[in-house]
């Protein structure tokens, strides 16, 4: 098995015009719970071990700050790092102790083209929670937008370890272990956040938590439907302050002798949007919500 210097995507800050607003929606609505409020920031972690899944600060407009990764072990600080340098990001702080409540040894970098990345190793972790029929257990990934979809996904391969699962017409697939993907990285003309995808127990959950969000006021803003790259069930919403979330569960699980297919192998029949066959189009106001989220520093570069 390929050894993977990044095991696993833990967690995404997020700006907001309206913390307690977001704060309320992902605990009562979405189904986070609140681990801390520290120096502004409110953490929310989801039913598994992992400290905080969302972290969520008070900002002028909705912002992806950073998304955050657990590191297999202190030595890869070092590797990380001068292998980001080489390929084109810029190096912000550490290793160095993590002040925040989830502890452990942190760093961070910009990536090419914009948004920041941090490292954690030796986080603090709880126990994982009892299973649940409608809650988030983890992150699933994180969807990016990127004027160069094949520039960044090779920074991920050289810089970070992860390895190219698929690559459709407009996005490349990578991983940092057996699930299919960690990070997608969308075709734009802008970089930035595209939506945040949470993991959910089964099927049966992500219909239980759609159910929950249509009764709150949110309808389905794309979905129910099973991904083609992935084969993932999805379920897009968008938060009260803009930002596209998705739930998704039996994300593919994969190992080396995975092929990866290109985009003339990722055609739908016309009209079709899934493997299923019953998720509608999307609509423009939920692409245009895909491409409206920004880094929080405005860096594009």
């Amino acid at each position: 098995m390929t050894h993977f210097p990044i095991t696993a995507l833990r967690s995404v800050d997020l700006d907001t015009p309206d913390l307690l607003q977001s704060e309320q929606f992902y605990i009562s609505v979405w189904g986070l719970e609140l681990v801390t409020r520290h120096d502004g920031v409110s953490y929310l972690r989801a039913s598994s071990s992992d400290h905080h899944v969302v972290a969520l600060r008070q900002g002028d407009r909705p912002a992806l700050r950073a998304i955050t990764f657990r590191l297999h072990s202190d030595a890869e600080f070092e590797t990380i790092s001068a292998a980001s340098v080489k390929h084109g990001a810029t190096l912000l702080s550490g290793p160095a102790p993590n002040l925040g409540p989830d502890g452990g040894t942190i760093m961070s970098i910009r990536a090419p083209g914009g948004g920041v990345l941090r490292f954690v190793h030796g986080d603090l972790q709880h126990a994982e929670a009892p299973s649940s029929t409608s809650r988030p257990t983890r992150l699933a990934h994180v969807n990016i937008n990127s004027t160069d979809v094949d520039d960044l996904a090779a920074f991920y391969e050289q810089a970070l370890g992860f390895r190219l699962t698929d690559r459709s017409k407009i996005m490349a697939f990578v991983r940092c272990n057996s699930d299919h993907h960690a990070i997608v990285i969308a075709d734009a003309a802008v970089n930035g956040l595209n939506h945040v995808a949470f993991l959910m127990p089964d099927i049966e959950a992500v219909m239980r938590g759609s159910g929950r969000m249509i009764d709150a006021g949110f309808p389905i803003a794309w979905g129910v439907g099973r991904h083609g790259p992935g084969d993932n069930v999805f379920a897009y919403f968008i938060d009260p302050v803009g930002i596209v979330i998705e739930y998704t569960a039996e994300v593919l699980q994969i190992d080396d002798s995975y092929v990866v297919r290109g985009p003339s192998e990722w055609v739908w029949p016309p009209g079709r949007t899934d493997h299923w066959g019953i998720a509608p189009p999307k609509a423009d106001y939920v692409k245009t919500a895909q491409t409206a989220v920004p880094y929080a520093d405005g860096s594009t570069a």
